[in-house]
């Protein structure tokens, strides 16, 4: 892990992959560390507002990876599989299309984090011989609601966006909703998985 300051109340934890920032995050929320936010992204966490930077620096070279995601709420998200890049997916993972339903609807996945969207969740899980290349050409507008796939992520665009993902269906899920208490359906650390609807 490689710690920077950013400004002289933030620090920037360089870790090497999704699920260690998600790890790093989770333990030092529980740790109790001195900063406003906690944000993990895909191989960074970023403590804001911290009072004390040395302090904090220190507390987090006590941190030992786990390469274990952390275990929070389960949530199981209705999908009716027809999206457009279904046969392109079973094509690139050398199966059909109730193939490319199977092993998607198997995984457990983890939201290691969220950006790009208010609501979108980066989903770990999808094993690297199923990743799968963004389109050559992003669509100009997808539909809320849509469940795709990039490179080894899994993710569902909460509002109607441009995107390149390859899109395996729809759900009529609310990924974000200000009013609720945690608005955001997929926070990081929640357990997702997907049923065919």
């Amino acid at each position: 892990m490689q710690l920077r300051p950013v400004g002289r109340s933030a620090v920037l934890a360089e870790v090497a992959h999704a699920v260690e920032a998600l790890d790093l995050a989770t333990w030092a929320r529980s740790a109790g560390v001195g900063a406003a936010e906690v944000v993990p992204a895909a191989q960074t966490v970023l403590f804001d507002g911290v009072p004390d930077v040395a302090a904090l620096t220190a507390l987090l070279r006590e941190w030992t990876a786990t390469g274990v995601p952390p275990g929070g709420e389960r949530v199981e998200v209705p999908v009716v599989y027809d999206g457009p890049d279904l046969a392109s997916v079973a094509d690139l993972w050398g199966t059909d299309v109730a193939g490319v339903v199977a092993r998607h609807s198997e995984i457990e996945y983890v939201a290691a984090f969220c950006g790009f969207a208010p609501g979108f969740s980066y989903l770990s899980g999808l094993p690297g011989e199923l990743a799968v290349p963004r389109l050559d050409s992003p669509r100009p507008r997808v539909a809320p609601g849509s469940v795709g796939l990039a490179g080894s992520w899994c993710g569902v665009y909460p509002t109607a966006s441009p995107g390149g993902w390859r899109l395996l269906g729809r759900t009529e899920a609310t990924l974000w909703d200000p009013a609720r208490d945690r608005p955001a359906l997929l926070a990081p650390g929640t357990r997702v998985v997907f049923v065919p609807r």
